[in-house]
């Protein structure tokens, strides 16, 4: 072969070479992320996300108009996909759960606190499914759930005492009392009836506590985990002892009802609580599996009592502020239950407005309006967009519940949206969406169902709930609401009274047909853990 054909053959080879290189590196090219605002210099996206004080869902929901049903940020290489379309959250979350049902790892809240261990914030393995399984051995189903009932029922009729004794101090009693609950049902505990009970007390720091602590970009080293290593009194290490403030109080939380449960048992006292009966049917012969049967109670108790209390706050609010929801409720109430008697969760199947009133409270103000993040675990495309390796997927909850493609009149507290007419089905079941996505859908939702239920129930059976009269002049309530992962209503003051002296009555009943049992405080303070 002569020079010129091998020179020949060789720039033939090199520019096939070159030609098959560019076809497939277009082939390898991904597509783009979704939409959003352009990231600056090294820190990307950082001034994008919501400042202090920011309501979360109002932030992002502006993406929604500027970007569409599918929007991102990246800040310091880690991406963040809002998603404010109904289709494109069951896509992902649902249809491809298997790539999308982990959690992020948040290292203040999950490393530095110790959340990483609770159900909320385990990523999706072995430990995950495993507390998910305790769960449903205990409260899985209806038939299972449904063991709690005579609890829930008796502590809802205490808190209609509390309220009757000093209506000034709604907010307090809800509070306490949604705490005191789940702290029976979870641990067989009876709270102080009369003064602030410790463990009610460090149950709520920390709750109030995990609001702040996960809620996405709120701490740099969630974004930068070296800073977790710098030194204690280098400048900006204030997080670091905040953390671990706030980590021994979780351990506290975690140890000592646990103890107490082991205890009762130990000493013959009947216990019929959900870790009771987890502890006699799952062995904890290794530290692994003891971690894990108790954080399947704990994991109910932070989850429960925090999304009760949100949802009756604005149960309180909404008849305040929509009397005519509340006349329609009472009226129900009085024609299928009659004024004898309070109530109860058999009558569930009765009550269809009662029951609308549930779902219009779970929609019209979600109590986790952006969710908890899911991760993604590998790449994903989805409509034209990547959806990269380790993002954080944040469903808007809040504006789902607000579509007015979805949703008519989205604002407005409309119980009968959810109650199907002639000519008009009833509007979309809020609770497929309030309660989570996939694999990660909530374990506690027919407890959290019943529980606001029976609330909702007894309280509208015997107050009725008005605006004050300040100076003969009524004051109307606002709805207004707080920022953080779990959202709370802001502060109102509205007025409530027994609807009639036989209403009153029937309050009075339950101190004594279930007298106040002696608490168990000084145990638990002196259990050994």
């Amino acid at each position: 072969m002569s020079f010129m054909s091998i020179t020949g053959a060789i720039l033939t080879s090199i520019v096939l070479y070159f030609v098959y290189t560019i076809a497939h590196s277009r082939h390898a090219i991904k597509p783009p992320l979704p939409p959003g605002p352009r990231p600056k210099f090294l820190v990307g996206n950082l001034a994008d996300l919501p400042k202090p004080g920011e309501r979360e869902w109002e932030h992002w929901l502006k993406h929604k108009d500027l970007y569409g049903g599918i929007s991102s940020i990246t800040v310091l290489g880690q991406t963040l996909v809002i998603i404010h379309d109904i289709r494109l959250a069951y896509e992902l979350m649902e249809k491809r759960s298997a790539k999308h049902s982990c959690r992020p790892k948040q290292v203040f809240a999950g490393e530095l606190l110790g959340w990483n261990d609770s159900l909320g914030l385990a990523t999706y393995g072995n430990r995950f499914r495993a507390i998910r399984k305790n769960m449903a051995k205990v409260i899985g189903s209806h038939a299972t759930a449904s063991q709690f009932y005579p609890l829930q029922e008796l502590e809802a009729g205490r808190l209609l005492l509390r309220i009757l004794d000093s209506p000034e101090n709604l907010k307090e009693h809800i509070q306490s009392d949604a705490i005191s609950a789940i702290l029976k049902i979870i641990y067989g505990y009876n709270a102080e009836a009369h003064q602030r009970d410790p463990l009610v007390r460090l149950a709520n720091e920390v709750m109030d506590e995990f609001a702040q602590a996960g809620v996405p970009g709120a701490w740099m080293v969630d974004m930068i985990p070296a800073l977790k290593h710098i030194p204690d009194w280098f400048p900006g290490a204030g997080f670091k002892r905040t953390a671990r403030s706030w980590a021994a109080s979780l351990w506290e939380l975690s140890e000592r009802p646990f103890a107490f449960v082991r205890y009762q048992m130990d000493t013959g006292v009947e216990n019929l609580s959900f870790l009771s009966q987890l502890l006699q049917k799952q062995s904890i012969a290794n530290p692994n599996d003891r971690s894990v049967v108790k954080w399947s109670a704990l994991s109910l108790v932070t989850a429960g009592a925090d999304t009760t209390q949100s949802s009756l706050r604005c149960f309180f609010l909404a008849m305040t502020l929509y009397p005519e929801v509340q006349r329609k409720a009472q009226e129900e109430i009085d024609r299928v239950v009659g004024f004898d008697r309070l109530p109860e969760l058999s009558d569930r199947p009765n009550l269809p407005y009662i029951n609308a009133v549930v779902k219009e409270i779970f929609r019209w103000h979600p109590v986790a309006p952006m969710s908890l993040p899911h991760t993604t675990t590998e790449d994903d495309i989805i409509d034209g967009y990547l959806i990269p390796k380790g993002a954080y997927i944040m469903p808007s909850i809040w504006y789902f519940t607000h579509d007015p493609s979805v949703y008519s009149d989205p604002m407005s507290f409309k119980p009968e949206r959810h109650l199907a007419a002639e000519g008009y089905p009833a509007e979309l079941d809020p609770e497929t969406l309030v309660f989570g996505f996939g694999r990660r859908i909530c374990p506690g939702r027919l407890l959290a169902s019943s529980s606001i239920f029976i609330n909702v129930a007894r309280s509208l059976a015997v107050f009725k709930i008005t605006n004050p009269i300040e100076n003969g002049v009524e004051v109307k309530q606002v709805a207004e609401f707080m920022p953080g992962v779990v959202s709370h209503p802001a502060p109102y003051k509205p007025t409530i009274k027994a609807r009639s002296a036989k209403h009153e009555a029937l309050v009075r009943e339950i101190e004594q047909k279930h007298p106040w049992q002696q608490a168990d405080s000084k145990i638990m303070q002196n259990v050994s853990f």
